[in-house]
């Protein structure tokens, strides 16, 4: 089975240093591993203009 050259530096590299994986989910955590209350809350949807009828008329 075909393993490119950088899985296989990144397998060695993560068996030679199991401390790094402590580190990468802790990283992890911090941006994305959060309860629903913890998040922060989507900005409210702008309401669109009324059409009027005459946006794509060109004026001279």
């Amino acid at each position: 089975m075909y393993e490119s050259d950088l899985t296989k530096f990144m397998r060695e590299f993560f068996a030679q240093h199991p401390e790094e994986l402590a580190s990468q989910k802790k990283g992890r955590a911090i941006w994305w591993d959060k309860d629903a209350k913890e998040r922060t809350q989507p900005p409210e949807a702008r309401k669109a203009p009324k059409s009027g009828g005459a946006e794509y008329t060109l004026k001279d």
